[in-house]
């Protein structure tokens, strides 16, 4: 399986770097980071990682897009969201974590689904569209293809349910023991967004 994380200026380090640890667990992943142009992409931690450019995606794959400060800047970047809009009616699956789900209602793609978003940014997220059904009290939401969670360290428990609907609860259950960390496997259960 082909995993694209899309990288971009002020992405949050956690955001990135908690889901690929747990996806990088699944037999036969192929992780790959991408941006808009390619290079050296800095995360708003200092982070720095190097990207192919974002053009094409395999079929069937999986993208990952974190929020963080830098996705705020985007919203004005009419290229970034077009081409994210591309990737993402390619991708088999798509994550977001935190404000990423904020470029994903930009692009259009969330309309008419639910989602959810980091909840210290809710209100910011939710004035990007009118158009989808955001959900406050929520760790994670599942909408069809597209996988939206709360804030920052919520993506690490969205990954593990992502890999319990494909290959079960207990494959996502091991890969938690393994990592030595404790999942919250109810997406229901927010305490964040009470």
């Amino acid at each position: 399986m082909d995993v694209y994380v899309l990288l971009f200026e002020g992405f949050e380090t956690l955001d990135v770097f908690g889901p690929v640890e747990i996806l990088s667990r699944i037999d036969n992943v192929r992780l790959h980071y991408i941006s808009l142009s390619g290079g050296l992409i800095e995360s708003r931690q200092g982070y720095c990682t190097q990207t192919e450019a974002m053009s094409v995606i395999a079929p069937n794959s999986v993208l990952v897009v974190p929020g963080g400060q830098g996705a705020r800047c985007l919203m004005s970047n009419e290229l970034f969201i077009a081409t994210l809009r591309n990737l993402c009616n390619k991708a088999k699956n798509v994550l977001s974590v935190c404000t990423g789900s904020a470029l994903l209602a930009k692009a259009g793609v969330l309309d008419g689904r639910n989602a959810t978003s980091n909840k210290k940014a809710f209100g910011w997220v939710k004035s990007i569209s009118q158009h989808v059904d955001w959900i406050k009290k929520a760790r994670w939401v599942v909408d069809g293809k597209y996988y939206t969670s709360s804030g920052v360290s919520a993506g690490m428990d969205m990954s593990l349910g992502f890999i319990s609907d494909l290959f079960g609860k207990e494959k996502a259950e091991q890969v938690a023991c393994d990592i030595e960390y404790v999942w919250n496997n109810d997406k229901e259960s927010d305490l964040f967004g009470e």
